[in-house]
């Protein structure tokens, strides 16, 4: 499978650390990217700027970029997985490959892969399944679809860790979905019970017993870890939950727990939107993130 030239849709954090790790890779000619923030008057120069610094060319549209690319990567926030692969449809070359490493429920995959198919190109679904910056392009990733085993052998020439679980669509994504469920519901369940008992001054008490029944966490860097990413990512994350409440439903149960993570996650980027975080270090304590909490709680 040639894939010279690589396209990548969305250039946050995600895509730019693709796009970095990408372009020196054996048999990459080119490494393109576009992102709405490109043509964003008060933001287009920074982001050009970065883009072109890490080896990257900057295109002016999502045609430029499907037009000029063999492989097109899609890493947006969840609530843009349908629109940008419907926008990005028309303008595929016959024969591309469609990387959509968005967490999206199985059934927006499926819609995704029928306008990307029905323009001769062809779609593969990713389930990426940690947190991508420790790892960069080799963070661990599930591929479905009929040209995933093709495209893994791709990916894995570059390094990255690519592996189909199946050439149906859905599977990948179904995986993914269930494993946020725990994994954004651990997150949210630390935020609501280590502020609730900072709010109380028990602390002390609580976080020692979840260390004794659960000895193999430190709680207290565990806590400060999950703080950190929801106040930094949390919009992100809710709309992920809200994908991981439709995988739900779809699989003919109530979201109870998964709506509900949702609803932390964006209560969380709410406060970060706000101000309420502003000028903490990134290494800062649990404390001080449930301090920012209980102050903008008794702002209201």
């Amino acid at each position: 499978m040639q894939l010279h030239r690589i396209g990548i849709v969305g250039y946050g954090e995600v895509g730019k650390i693709f796009g970095a790790g990408l372009h020196d890779r054996q048999g990459v000619s080119a490494v393109g990217a576009w992102d709405l923030k490109f043509a964003n008057p008060e933001l287009q120069a920074a982001e050009r700027e970065h883009a072109v610094q890490a080896g990257l060319q900057p295109h002016e549209s999502m045609r430029s970029l499907c037009e000029s690319s063999d492989l097109v990567i899609s890493a947006v926030t969840a609530s843009n997985t349908l629109a940008v692969a419907r926008e990005a449809a028309p303008w595929l070359r016959p024969g591309a490959m469609f990387l959509d490493l968005n967490s999206a429920s199985p059934s927006v995959k499926q819609k995704c892969a029928a306008l990307v198919d029905s323009a001769g190109a062809h779609y593969v679904e990713a389930g990426v399944m940690t947190s991508v910056p420790p790892y960069g392009i080799r963070v661990p990733m599930l591929l479905g679809g009929r040209k995933a085993s093709k495209l893994e052998q791709a990916l894995r020439g570059w390094g990255m860790d690519a592996k189909t679980v199946s050439d149906r669509l859905g599977v990948a994504s179904a995986i993914k979905m269930s494993r946020s469920v725990m994994i954004k519901g651990l997150e949210a369940l630390v935020i609501e019970s280590y502020a609730t008992a900072r709010a109380y001054g028990v602390e002390d008490h609580v976080l020692p017993t979840l260390q004794e029944t659960f000895p193999s966490i430190d709680w207290n860097r565990q806590g400060a870890y999950f703080f950190s990413r929801v106040v930094r990512h949390g919009q992100r994350r809710a709309e992920e939950m809200r994908e991981s409440a439709n995988t739900v439903r779809e699989a003919g149960f109530e979201p109870v727990m998964a709506a509900a993570i949702a609803a932390k996650q964006q209560w969380v980027a709410d406060q970060a939107a706000a101000g309420a975080f502003d000028g903490l270090d990134e290494d800062a304590r649990w404390q001080d993130y449930a301090d920012r909490l209980l102050a903008a709680r008794a702002k209201t």
